[in-house]
């Protein structure tokens, strides 16, 4: 009985490892701090590169605890769902299983001491071979059970094209407040023979996974088109554009910044109280759509340079009443869109104010505040309440098309569409 009781405590233990290594875009080390995966040379883009083509992604983190360690990389081939492609290693890449990350440099001139991490991929030692989703396993000395992040990235072969728009919803519930989206595919030099158990369509409103729209049946088939425009399955809250955050200089403080406490080997920064934005009340300024840059207004390389600093978020909710249902977080890249612990705000009974701070690189950021709630065994983030929804803001959406042979074993990424919703939507 105590064995088999040792025995079921051993599996359940391994079974919920697992399980936490095939998570995308988690952080397994505390240490590692400012992980910025995006395509060589543009900071603000997301990951995405052709199959059999020479596009790099770029790579770079900090690891705080300072020092040199043996970090390697590999690739994981997921399906739309993000569980694992039932596929052999060697089946989706070609060459090494991992390649090891030889470029780092001590920060210097900073207070704060770190190691800077970089690297460009697919190296090729180590070039994915099919299409999909693909989750980057960072790990220390060639051993995947020591993981210290896990990042997506996506490799398409592009074999159909799409157009994509945003329009006013019908409903009057919805009509000022939300987008309703339309895709259409365009099939004719590519055969599909079911598309209700071969095709799936996912649609990203500003790079954010937890509440993508994941559509499996076509609102109408035709000859070589495919269309989706269900309103009940194809519309998504609008929000309002990102409130921002002025890094670039601890000396010189951004507008948002009201003061600061500094010392000797470290810098604290307190952002100006936020409070719940009005319902309809729209101003449009340009932002990066919840991304973050890392660079400052000195002469100073901001990789290995740049400084960190305890940065002190405060927000007021209505009436300086706690928020009863679920938990308030601040979202955004620069918390790993609410999944960083630090990024979870308690409330104080004397402020009213919920309250939280997170360690920051000197940069430029883009953040809102959000409700975490858990829905259908996922957690999903809703601005509703903090930011409200108006039909005029700007966001952008992605559409990733999937495509799964009859018999095949994972699912191929064979179309990506990019719009924004100012210049590609319709009015009714």
């Amino acid at each position: 009985m105590y064995k088999t009781l040792l025995l079921f405590i051993f599996f359940s233990i391994s079974a919920v490892s697992v399980f936490a290594q095939r998570q995308p875009d988690q952080v397994f080390n505390p240490a590692i701090k400012t992980i910025k995966l995006n395509k060589f040379g543009d900071p603000v883009s997301y990951p995405i590169i052709n199959l059999n083509s020479t596009d790099l992604l770029e790579l770079n983190f900090d690891d705080m605890a300072g020092g040199v360690k043996n970090y390697f990389y590999t690739y994981v081939l997921c399906n739309a769902d993000w569980t694992p492609a039932q596929l052999s290693y060697f089946d989706y890449v070609k060459g090494y299983t991992q390649v090891r990350i030889s470029t780092y440099r001590n920060a210097s001139i900073a207070l704060t001491k770190y190691t800077h991490y970089q690297a460009n991929f697919p190296d090729r030692n180590c070039m994915p071979t099919k299409s999909g989703n693909y989750m980057l396993k960072v790990f220390v000395n060639g051993d995947t059970s020591k993981l210290a992040f896990t990042r997506r990235f996506l490799v398409v072969d592009q074999k159909i094209s799409m157009a994509a728009q945003v329009l006013q919803p019908f409903n009057q519930q919805f009509y000022m407040t939300h987008h309703r989206l339309q895709v259409q595919l365009d099939t004719k030099n590519f055969d599909i023979r079911y598309p209700q158990q071969q095709v799936r369509v996912n649609v990203l409103q500003n790079y954010r996974w937890d509440n993508n729209l994941s559509l499996s049946s076509p609102t109408f088939i035709k000859q070589d088109m495919l269309q989706y425009s269900n309103e009940n399955e194809m519309i998504m809250p609008a929000g309002k554009e990102f409130r921002w955050l002025n890094l670039r200089s601890f000396r010189l403080l951004g507008d948002r910044v009201r003061r600061q406490e500094n010392t000797d080997s470290s810098f604290n920064l307190f952002v100006k109280e936020d409070l719940p934005r009005l319902p309809r009340q729209y101003f449009y300024y340009r932002d990066l759509n919840g991304l973050s840059i890392n660079e400052t207004i000195e002469n100073i390389n901001p990789l290995w340079n740049a400084d960190y600093a305890r940065v002190h978020f405060s927000f007021k909710p209505p009436g300086g009443i706690p928020i009863r249902n679920g938990q308030l977080v601040i979202m955004g890249e620069l918390s790993n869109y609410g999944k960083d612990p630090d990024a979870t705000m308690t409330f104080n009974n004397e402020t009213g104010n919920y309250e939280a701070s997170l360690f920051l690189k000197q940069g430029y950021y883009d953040y809102q505040y959000a409700i975490k709630e858990k829905t259908d065994a996922r957690e999903k983030f809703s601005t509703t309440i903090t930011e409200n929804d108006t039909w005029e803001t700007e966001n952008i959406y992605m559409v990733l098309v999937y495509f799964r042979p009859l018999g095949g074993r994972y699912d191929e990424l064979i179309g990506i569409r990019q719009f924004n919703s100012q210049f590609n939507r319709a009015l009714r």
